[in-house]
């Protein structure tokens, strides 16, 4: 059981470590494959595969660490502070990432195309009406045909409102020491998560099979693709960071005065679907 030991150092200084070379290593290799994959060439996939495989690896004995450093009592109050400082500031820098793709809509779409479109313009793309989903002049990006908010985009929003309460369930009971109570509504949390991602999974097949909806419909499927796809990827991750904090839930860990790997966690998650939020009103509704 976590506690706040006497004998914990006025502030905690951990040895040198070889986990944040290795890691930057490792997200240096994913991204590079990422962009070689993208651009068809042959080795992009392999070493994408590798760099992600890595990296889990590397983030796995690292918070491994952590959790044998917090659990053997050298964390007190003022080490909890300086966690907490740090995921605010991580949470902000998601702020400004996803901040970054909503700008590029907000100017592709109400910036670019009534200025592509305007009369000035005319003599260049005569046909270009500038109408958001229509795609580009003629010829230069196939039919497609947009994504609306009915059924799925609703039913996914549904679901992480109610992923939400659901976490601050499990967060009131773990107040309270109820550590059953506490498992079960982050397992209801993190399934509901699952299904999320299940239905934006058929989204995505319904888009390219049916809507002929592609990354390279266009500022539009660019933009949607980006959004969306970033946004099921903090999903994903944050069911990830819900699915440890509730393995160590069930190993005995966290107590109802020390909990703050649960509350890093369940910030991460209600920033998700805020963001959601937004993505929802912006992508699917306007």
């Amino acid at each position: 059981m976590s506690s706040q030991h006497a004998s914990a150092p006025y502030y905690f200084v951990p040895g040198p470590s070889k986990w944040p070379v290795l890691c930057g290593a490792s997200l240096l290799l994913t991204m590079a494959g990422a962009s070689a994959w993208v651009n068809g060439i042959a080795w992009g996939m392999y070493a994408n595969l590798l760099g992600i495989a890595s990296a889990v690896f590397i983030l796995f004995s690292w918070f491994g660490e952590a959790f044998g450093e917090s659990e053997g009592g050298l964390y007190n109050k003022r080490i909890d502070v300086s966690f907490r400082w740090s995921m605010s500031f991580f949470i902000f820098s998601e702020v400004m990432f996803f901040a970054g793709f909503f700008g590029a809509l907000f100017y592709a779409r109400s910036i670019s195309m009534p200025w592509l479109a305007d009369l000035d313009h005319k003599f260049i793309w005569p046909e270009y009406a500038g109408i958001w989903g229509t795609g580009g002049p003629a010829g230069t990006i196939e039919k497609f045909a947009t994504m609306g908010p009915f059924p799925i985009p609703t039913i996914n929003t549904a679901l992480l409102l109610t992923s939400g309460v659901t976490l601050t369930i499990a967060h009131h009971a773990l107040l309270k020491g109820l550590r059953g109570k506490t498992a079960f509504w982050l397992a209801a949390t993190i399934l509901l998560g699952a299904v999320f991602m299940g239905f934006q999974a058929y989204e995505y097949s319904h888009a390219y099979s049916e809507l002929n909806l592609k990354l390279t419909s266009g500022i539009y499927g660019s933009t949607f693709f980006m959004l969306t796809g970033f946004h099921g990827f903090h999903v994903t991750l944050g069911a990830i960071m819900l699915s440890v904090v509730l393995y160590r839930v069930m190993k005995g860990h966290f107590t109802p005065e020390q909990h703050f790997g649960f509350e890093g966690a369940a910030w991460y998650w209600h920033f998700v679907d805020v963001v959601w939020l937004g993505l929802y009103v912006v992508v699917y509704w306007l």
